[in-house]
């Protein structure tokens, strides 16, 4: 029986590096990216379905890939507004018991059985981070990506919130509490951007695509 269940883990570690490899593999070439979080259970006559779909629409427009979990509400919108703009529409798909139902808008999609595999397609390919109202799930992705940008794992991107009537008290509870209590450092807040605007999350990433490519143009001429 013991046997057995190593055997069984060691399977496990091959499934787990399928993915990875399928992952690295499909989103290699799919350029300046953008990963859109927000709640799945939004319909399509929702005004951040709409807002959503706006801004998705809008990156495509300007030559960013939109990355998205794939399934309904805002993941749907998003990836809607990259494929009716002619963008690359991209949906991490995630095997769940409710609510992951595949939305037909994505034109590169690749399915997930582990959260954190697919956690690490939605850092490692985007420039940035938009994340509309959603639940623990956008708030996971959202957090996770903010300690890691902290904690300098990762190059510092945009991890923009949109919608301040959602996202005011959280945004408050982090300035008046985390910081009152010195949990958090005050330029740990300006990591946060917080918009209603498609226009302005647009300017966000463009300036830091524009940031990241001086940066690399700096690095080239230090090595010579």
């Amino acid at each position: 029986m013991i046997e057995d269940l190593k055997g069984g883990e060691t399977w496990r570690i091959f499934r787990i590096m399928s993915e990875f490899v399928e992952g690295f593999e499909e989103l290699s070439d799919i350029g300046l990216a953008v990963t859109i979080f927000g709640s799945a259970r939004f319909h399509r006559n929702h005004k951040y379905y709409k807002k959503a779909m706006e801004i998705s629409g809008i990156l495509a427009n300007n030559g960013y890939t939109v990355i998205t979990g794939g399934g309904p509400g805002i993941m749907e919108a998003a990836n809607k507004g990259a494929s009716k703009n002619k963008g690359i529409s991209v949906g991490l798909n995630i095997v769940l018991p409710k609510e992951q139902k595949p939305n037909p808008f994505q034109n590169k999609a690749l399915n997930f059985k582990y959260f954190f595999a697919r956690k690490v397609m939605f850092v490692k390919y985007a420039m940035g981070y938009v994340c509309m109202p959603g639940g623990f799930g956008t708030l996971d992705e959202f957090f996770e990506a903010l300690t890691l940008v902290q904690t300098h794992k990762i190059y510092p991107f945009p991890l923009i919130l949109v919608g301040k009537e959602y996202w005011n008290g959280l945004v408050h509870w982090i300035k008046t509490t985390m910081l009152k209590e010195k949990t958090i450092l005050k330029e740990d807040i300006d990591l946060i951007k917080l918009t209603d605007d498609p226009q302005e999350v647009l300017s966000i990433i463009n300036a830091h695509r524009d940031w990241k490519q001086k940066m690399i143009k700096e690095s080239a001429k230090n090595r010579k």
